[in-house]
């Protein structure tokens, strides 16, 4: 079990190195729209060309790691992921920062469902829920540090030497996961390892056929999108023009969101275990952060204490969210586990490559003209209309929880392979 830590703890860390590289525009959004001349739209697909690569590499990523496992799949993932960023770092044209943001997206597509399948293949299953959602916990730790600590290390570095420091810690990760990790316990059976010969398509078809698994990625990307689109990107820049923050202090109210999610993913998994059912804590969590969101966009002049509490509780509650990561792996073979979970992890890139972008057009077409530095500044109710798809992901997403029958905590399908 102590050698099952260690190899959880490596995956983890990665996605924390996801989650920091994920959110850093963020925090970066001025520099990046003055550097190359960027408007609105132009910055939402910047940031989105991460998801673009996320969205193709999910299915991939994951018949990859059931294939030939975790280990070696994941290490070049991690230097695809420090190329990207060291790329960008270094990019003179606008091209060429798409070029290193789409790289990262190659590479960190991997880190979900290689933790998930390594959390498979080294831990009992009833323990999943609560290890993919400690997983979150770490990795919503990488998003954190995204956030404010980034936006220090830039103020006084730069964001291209930022990027760099982050590049040479992904290559400094890839080579301690080689060295230690590996791909399952010696007495694992099994039946959570693709055979030899798979039937790849016939696996496929047993995913795409089955209307949970489309109804569970959909409630997913839903339940996500508006996690990425504001505490990713808009979070920072809306937060200035409503209350009047710095960036530093912006960054530090949105990064209460993934501190929120932090600790509630585990919360959640734990508490859906012990009562047995998952659709009632998906709910309740949802309907929660989808209110807190709401108070936040449309409430105006909250004091501060407040709206960092709502900012906290959004992430908290929708975390709750991750439960679905456990419950399309009950209803599909456990050899199809990272499979699966790709499927599940393309709907959250789906949306989140859409809503970047979205959210940017909105607001330049209700851009008033004002720019500080060669940065477009945007008018608060731009921030209201473009951030209000967010709020309707959220009740599309308590809908489509009708849609989704309990799992019971228990895997509904027999080991082996269709």
């Amino acid at each position: 079990m102590r050698r099952a830590w260690i190899i959880w703890l490596l995956s983890a860390l990665f996605m924390c190195y996801k989650y920091a590289l994920e959110v850093s525009p963020s925090v970066m959004t001025s520099d990046l729209m003055r550097e190359f001349s960027l408007d609105g739209a132009q910055m939402g697909n910047l940031a989105a060309s991460y998801f673009y690569a996320y969205l193709i590499f999910q299915i991939p990523a994951g018949l990859l790691i059931d294939r030939w496992g975790p280990r070696c799949i994941t290490t070049v993932a991690i230097v695809l992921s420090a190329l990207g960023t060291g790329l960008l770092s270094q990019a003179a044209t606008l091209e060429v920062a798409f070029l290193g943001r789409f790289l990262t997206g190659v590479g960190t597509s991997f880190a979900a469902v290689n933790c998930l399948k390594l959390i498979a293949n080294w831990f009992p299953s009833r323990k999943f829920a609560f290890m993919a959602g400690l997983m979150m916990s770490v990795g919503m730790l990488g998003a954190v540090t995204g956030q404010a600590p980034l936006a220090h290390f830039i103020s006084f570095f730069g964001w291209r030497h930022s990027m760099v420091t982050l590049s040479v810690a992904g290559v400094i990760l890839a080579f301690v996961f080689l060295l230690v990790v590996r791909n399952r316990a010696p007495n694992h059976r099994a039946v959570n390892v693709m055979p030899d010969k798979p039937r790849v398509l016939k696996n496929l078809q047993s995913i795409f056929r089955n209307p949970q698994a489309w109804a569970l990625s959909f409630y997913s990307g839903f339940a996500f999108a508006p996690v990425s689109a504001f505490g990713g990107l808009w979070g920072v820049p809306f937060l200035q023009q409503a209350y009047g923050f710095s960036p530093t202090l912006a960054a530090k109210g949105s990064s209460l969101i993934f501190v929120g999610f932090a600790i509630g993913a585990p919360l959640f998994g734990w508490v859906s275990d012990r009562i047995g059912k998952r659709r009632p804590v998906m709910f309740w969590g949802t309907l929660i952060g989808g209110i807190s969101l709401s108070l936040v966009l449309y409430v105006s002049h909250l004091p501060n204490l407040l709206l960092f509490f709502l900012l906290f509780l959004f992430g908290f509650s929708i975390s709750s969210f991750l439960l679905c990561f456990t419950m399309i792996k009950e209803i599909h073979y456990p050899a199809l586990a990272a499979t699966t979970i790709g499927f599940m992890n393309a709907f959250d890139a789906l949306f989140g490559a859409f809503s970047d972008p979205l959210t940017g057009k909105i607001l330049d077409l209700l851009w008033m003209g004002e720019s500080v530095d060669g940065a477009r500044i945007f008018p608060l109710s731009a921030y209201f209309w473009a951030l209000s798809i967010l709020a309707l992901y959220l009740v599309l997403s308590v809908a489509t929880l009708k849609l989704i029958r309990e799992s019971h905590c228990k895997q509904t399908v027999p080991t082996g392979l269709p």
